[in-house]
């Protein structure tokens, strides 16, 4: 079974919905992430479906001219100062657009919060039939792979997963193994880029706070094999499910402009798929 990509939010950050859809058609991406829940980040756009009919109706009118679906939408954060009741209509809107799932993350260590919170996301995710995948990063609330899979089992819910980003997991120390040995119904799709190396070579950082951690995930992320990643390993280790392309690199879209940026992204990832033996 050939293996299906979507072409994540943060890839070509700043682009519309309708013109993130259009790219993924025309690189050849299975799918669209998007996002529709913003960061609140300063000078970053915020395409809000539930508040912007117009801008509804032109993204509900580009999934049906490139007949691309949607996959999923973000960012469904778990954190203090946010409120939860925000997501709802995002994900009645996701859902409307044919939406399969919502991207989320915790950013506090207060367990027994984090757990009821997410709990109620995964609630209202779920009345949208919709799937809450909960990504793990070292800097988080919830850093690790066993982090997340107890948060999971805490849930106990049927639409609650671990969501893998091969960049965090490769800081987090995660190994391929360690994947392997997971249950697969943990999993229901991947966030797939590489990542440098420490000073000392390996992928673990030693600082959580260590400047090259965010600036990677931010805006330095790498085209699978460039970095040192074990992306082989931890693909071949789960399930075959959706690849979403989650690879912001600020100087690779200077060169080559947002839509080279998103095509180079699949090209480079399907040659090194085959040239790792995971069809």
């Amino acid at each position: 079974m050939a293996r299906k990509f979507s072409l994540a939010y943060l890839t070509i950050p700043g682009t519309n919905p309708m013109d993130q859809i259009k790219i993924a058609k025309e690189a050849g991406y299975d799918y669209v992430s998007l996002r529709t829940i913003p960061m609140h980040l300063p000078g970053e756009p915020e395409f809000l479906l539930d508040k912007d009919p117009a801008l509804f109706e032109a993204t509900k009118a580009a999934l049906k001219e490139y007949d691309m679906p949607l996959m999923d939408i973000e960012l469904a954060r778990v954190r203090p100062d946010l409120s939860i009741d925000e997501y709802k209509p995002a994900f009645e809107k996701a859902a409307e657009l044919g939406g399969t799932d919502v991207l989320g993350s915790i950013w506090t260590r207060d367990k027994g919060w984090y757990t009821e919170t997410a709990g109620k996301i995964a609630d209202m995710a779920k009345e949208f039939g919709l799937c809450y995948n909960i990504e793990f990063l070292p800097w988080a609330g919830v850093r690790n792979l066993q982090e997340d899979i107890t948060l999971i089992d805490d849930l106990a819910r049927d639409n609650v997963f671990v969501m893998v980003d091969t960049l965090h997991a490769g800081r987090a120390g995660v190994t391929a193994k360690e994947l392997a040995r997971t249950p697969r119904k943990y999993f229901r799709f991947i966030h797939l880029c590489d990542g440098p190396a420490g000073p000392d070579g390996d992928p673990v950082l030693d600082n959580i706070k260590d400047d090259l951690m965010l600036w990677t995930a931010r805006e330095g992320r790498m085209y699978p094999g460039e970095g040192v990643m074990d992306i082989a390993g931890m693909v071949k280790a789960m399930p075959e499910i959706p690849l979403s392309i989650e690879l912001p690199n600020l100087k690779e879209i200077e060169a080559r402009g947002v839509a080279g940026h998103a095509a180079r992204c699949l090209e480079v990832a399907k040659s090194y798929f085959a040239a790792n033996g995971i069809e």
